[in-house]
C-alpha cells in the first residue's frame, strides 16, 4: 500500500538517458561509446559471490568508515585510461541526494532525488528493482545501510521519518519488521511523536543484528531529542537508546538546566557512525543543541552536544566521550563519521580514532580509552555581551595536528582580485566584529565566522590509508558572518517566519544560495498548499514543523508567497520564543559573488597522523569563469568526500562549480586524471569489484552549483577498458 508498506517495481534492461561529458584528458565522447559496447557485452553478475575487497558494503566502505579500498587495478599508471562504464539516469531530475551507494553481492544499492531506492546491476548499470514508499523525499540522503547473515540479506532505507527494511533480493518491504516493513523514528523519544521532527541524512550502522541511528532534528525552537537508538534488524524493535540530552540520575545531567531534558532538543547523531567491530564499540559524533546560536535556555556545557561518545554497541552505555564545544553557539557540530585508524607510535602501534570538525581540527584518541594522541589545550575565549548568554570561558584544541583550514581573517587576507573588488570587501570587513574563531556574536553587528558554518571540514568525511598512514580531507575556506536581533512577540506571519525560517533563509527571504535556499519569487513554481505542506512536514535539509499550529503554517507560508503579513490572534500562536534570535547564514563574498579573501578556497590535505605533519596540501576546485581568464587553482567550496585505493590513488569530486570528478596520487598530490562531469557530483564515490573489474562510481546531480548550472540526477560507474 503507498504510504505504508510502498511499491517495489522489478525492471529488466537499462533505464538510462545518454551522459553528456565535456572534453578531459581522453576523448570522453568515444570512450562513453566503447563503455556502451562493453557494457552490452558483459553479461549481468547481481548475486554472484564477490571476490575478495570487492564490496563497498557500509557507508564509508567498511564498518571502520576509512573509505579504503584494496583494490589496484586502477593505479597511477593506468588511471588516465579511465572511461565510462555505465550510466544510470534516475529520471527524477535534482534532489540533493549526496549519496554514497552500496555495493554488495553484484548489486549496487542507491537513492533517487525523491527518496525512492533502486538496486542496479553493479556491473552493467542495469536496474534489478525500484522502491518507492508513496512517501515523497526531499533533499540531502546518504544512502542506505546493509546487514546479512545466513544467507537473508536486508537494506534499511529512510524516507523523511520513516525507516524501511527491504529484502535486497527483491526491493519488497520485509513485513516482520515494525509495522509492514517500516518503524517511525518519532516514537520512542519520551515526547508527543506527532510534534516531533526527525529523519536520517546518513544511513545507520550495522553491529551484529543491530540497526544503530541518529537523526536530523530541527535547530530552532522547540526540537526533537537526539536519542542514539539500536533497533533490532529482523523486527525493527528499540534494544536500546542512549540520551544525548542526559536525563536526572545520568552522567552529564548537571551540564544544563534541571529541566533541559523535558524541553531541549537536538544534540544529535546526523553526520553518521562508524563501528570496531572487535571491541563492540559504535562512535557517535553529535552536534549542538537547540537554538544554536542563543543558548540561554541552556546555560552549561551541555553534554553530550559537540560530542564525540564511544558506546558499547551491544549496550549502548557510554564508554567514553570528548567534548570538542562547550555550550555551542556557533553550530559548530562534527560534521562527519569519525575514521577508525592504526597509528604508530615508536615501534607500537596503536589502535585510534580519528575526528575531524568544522573549525579545520583533527582530533586522534586511542580507541579503548579516549586518551588523546597529540595535547589538547584549554584556550580561552571572549565572553559574549548578549543578555542572558553564558559563553563557555575555553575550548579545548589539539596542539597537533595543525588546523587544515586558516583560523583568523585579517585584512591582509582579503582579495585582491581586482582593485574595485579589495575596496568593497576593505569597507565591510570593517564594520565586522571579530576574526577568532568562537568569537559569540552580537545583537545588530555581523560577527565573522572563520572557518565558516561549513567547515572547514564538512559531511564527506577523511579517508584514510592504512599504507601510509596518511588521513586525507577535503576543507573550505568561506568566511562567513552573522548577527543575533531581538525577538518580538509572534503576531504576524512575518514574525512567524522571523522565528522560524529566517535562521536559515535570512531575514530578507535571500537566503544564501546553494546551501541556503532563497525563498524570494517561489509563487512561480509553488502555491500556498504545496508551501504549506513543506512546512508542516519539511523537505530535505529543512526540518518539519509540527509545533506550528494550522493558523501559523497559513500565515507564514502566505508571507513567504505574497510578502504580506497578516495578523493573527495571540491564542493561535504556537512558538517557543528565546529574547533573541538569528538573523541568518550569510557569506562573505566580493561585489562579483567570489569569496572576498585571497585563495585557497578550498583543499584537499594529507596528515600523517603518526607525526601530526602534513605530507602535501593541494588547492580543490576551480571557478571555471576565472580558470579561463588565467586565475587557476583557487580551489572552491567542495562537498562530498575522498576515497582512496591500493593502487595508490585519491579519488574525489564535491568541488561545486567546475564540475569535475579528479585522481591524485597519494602519496604526492599529484593530479593524475580529471573528467568533467554532466553536473557536480557533491558526493562521496564508492569503489567496488565486479567479475575481476574494478570499478569507481559517483552520484552527480548539481544541487550545488549556481542557479544556471546544469541540474540532474545519474550514478556514473567508470573502469579501465576491457582488454
Amino acid at each position: 500500500m503507498a504510504g505504508q508498506a510502498g511499491k517495489t517495481s522489478v525492471v529488466r534492461g537499462n533505464e538510462m538517458s545518454p551522459i553528456r561529458l565535456a572534453k578531459h584528458a581522453a576523448p570522453l565522447g568515444a570512450l562513453f561509446l566503447s563503455g556502451l559496447v562493453c557494457m552490452a557485452l558483459q553479461p549481468a553478475t547481481a548475486r554472484q559471490p564477490a571476490e575478495s575487497g570487492a564490496e563497498w558494503s557500509s557507508y564509508g566502505g567498511s564498518p571502520d568508515g576509512i573509505r579504503y579500498s584494496s583494490l589496484a587495478q586502477i593505479d597511477r599508471s593506468n588511471v588516465g585510461r579511465l572511461q565510462v562504464a555505465w550510466t544510470y539516469d534516475t529520471g527524477e531530475g535534482q534532489g540533493g541526494t549526496q549519496t554514497q551507494p552500496l555495493v554488495a553481492g553484484g548489486m549496487l544499492y542507491a537513492v533517487t532525488p525523491r527518496h525512492n531506492v533502486v538496486a542496479l546491476d553493479a556491473a552493467t548499470g542495469k536496474q534489478i528493482w525500484k522502491f518507492e514508499s508513496g512517501v515523497t523525499g526531499r533533499g540531502a540522503n546518504r544512502g542506505v545501510a546493509y546487514w546479512t547473515q545466513g544467507g537473508e540479506r536486508r537494506v534499511f532505507a529512510s524516507v523523511q521519518h520513516w525507516l524501511y527494511a527491504l529484502d535486497a533480493e527483491t526491493g519488497k518491504p520485509i513485513p516482520g519488521f515494525g509495522a509492514e516493513g517500516r518503524i517511525d523514528l518519532r516514537e520512542g523519544l519520551g515526547r508527543d511523536p506527532a510534534k516531533q521532527s526527525i529523519l536520517l541524512t546518513t544511513p545507520g550502522v550495522v553491529y551484529k543484528d543491530l540497526l544503530i541511528v541518529g537523526g536530523r532534528t530541527s535547530e530552532g525552537l522547540p526540537a526533537t531529542p537526539g536519542d542514539i537508538r539500536a533497533y533490532d534488524v529482523r523486527t525493527g524493535r528499540t534494544r536500546w537508546a542512549f540520551h544525548t540530552i542526559p536525563r536526572p540520575g545520568e552522567f552529564g545531567y548537571k551540564t544544563w538546566p534541571r529541566y533541559a531534558w523535558k524541553v531541549a532538543g537536538s544534540a544529535n547523531n546526523w553526520a553518521g557512525m562508524c563501528v570496531d567491530v572487535k571491541r563492540g564499540l559504535v562512535f557517535a559524533p553529535t552536534g549542538s543543541s537547540a537554538m544554536d546560536f542563543y543558548g540561554s535556555n541552556r546555560v552549561g556545557d551541555n553534554l553530550f552536544a559537540n560530542t564525540l561518545l564511544a558506546l558499547d554497541a551491544n549496550t549502548g552505555k557510554r564508554v567514553w566521550h570528548f567534548q570538542a564545544v562547550k555550550h555551542d553557539i556557533w553550530d559548530r557540530d562534527f560534521p562527519s563519521p569519525p575514521a577508525l585508524v592504526r597509528v604508530k607510535r615508536g615501534r607500537k602501534w596503536v589502535d585510534a580514532v580519528a575526528q575531524t570538525t568544522k573549525s579545520g581540527h583533527v582530533y586522534v584518541f586511542e580507541r579503548a580509552t579516549g586518551k588523546s594522541l597529540f595535547p589538547i589545550e584549554e584556550r580561552a575565549y571572549p565572553p559574549s555581551d548578549v543578555p542572558g548568554e553564558v559563553a563557555a570561558k575555553t575550548q579545548p584544541l589539539p596542539t597537533k595536528p595543525a588546523p587544515f583550514s586558516r583560523q583568523m581573517v585579517t585584512e591582509e587576507m582579503l582579495t585582491d582580485r581586482t582593485p574595485e573588488a579589495r575596496k568593497a570587501v576593505v569597507e565591510r570587513f570593517r564594520s565586522f566584529h571579530g576574526c577568532t574563531p568562537f568569537t559569540p556574536f552580537r545583537v545588530d553587528q555581523e560577527t565573522i565566522l572563520f572557518p565558516g558554518f561549513d567547515g572547514g571540514a564538512e559531511w564527506g568525511g577523511p579517508a584514510y590509508d592504512p599504507e601510509s598512514g596518511l588521513l586525507y580531507v577535503n576543507a573550505n575556506e568561506m568566511v562567513w558572518t552573522s548577527s543575533l536581533t531581538r525577538n518580538s512577540i509572534t503576531k504576524s506571519g512575518r514574525q512567524l517566519y522571523l522565528q522560524n525560517c529566517a535562521n536559515c533563509h535570512g531575514d530578507t527571504l535571500a537566503g544564501a544560495p546553494p546551501q541556503m535556499p532563497s525563498l524570494l519569487k517561489l509563487g512561480a513554481k509553488w502555491d500556498l498548499a504545496a508551501i504549506s505542506k513543506i512546512t508542516r512536514e519539511g523537505a530535505g535539509r529543512m526540518p518539519s514543523f509540527p509545533n506550528l499550529s494550522p493558523a501559523d503554517v497559513k500565515a507564514v507560508s502566505e508571507y513567504v508567497l505574497s510578502g504580506e503579513s497578516k495578523e493573527i490572534q495571540p491564542d493561535e500562536a504556537a512558538v517557543t520564543q528565546l529574547d533573541y534570535r538569528f538573523t541568518g547564514y550569510h557569506k562573505f563574498l566580493d561585489p562579483d559573488g567570489y569569496p572576498a579573501i585571497k585563495p585557497p578556497w578550498g583543499t584537499l590535505n594529507a596528515i600523517n597522523l603518526a607525526t601530526g605533519e602534513y605530507a602535501w596540501k593541494v588547492p580543490l576546485g576551480e571557478y571555471p569563469e576565472l580558470a579561463a581568464r588565467g586565475l587557476k587553482n583557487t580551489g572552491s567550496e567542495n562537498y562530498g568526500g575522498p576515497v582512496v585505493t591500493a593502487g595508490g590513488l585519491i579519488f574525489i569530486a564535491a568541488t561545486n562549480y567546475d564540475r569535475k570528478f579528479r585522481a591524485f596520487d597519494k602519496t604526492s598530490g599529484q593530479l593524475l586524471w580529471e573528467t568533467t562531469l554532466p553536473f557536480s557530483a557533491n558526493a562521496t564515490p564508492a569503489v567496488y569489484s565486479v567479475g575481476g573489474r574494478q570499478f569507481v562510481v559517483v552520484c552527480a546531480e548539481g544541487s550545488k552549483g549556481r542557479p544556471t548550472d546544469p541540474k540532474g540526477s545519474q550514478y556514473i560507474a567508470f573502469a579501465l577498458p576491457h582488454r
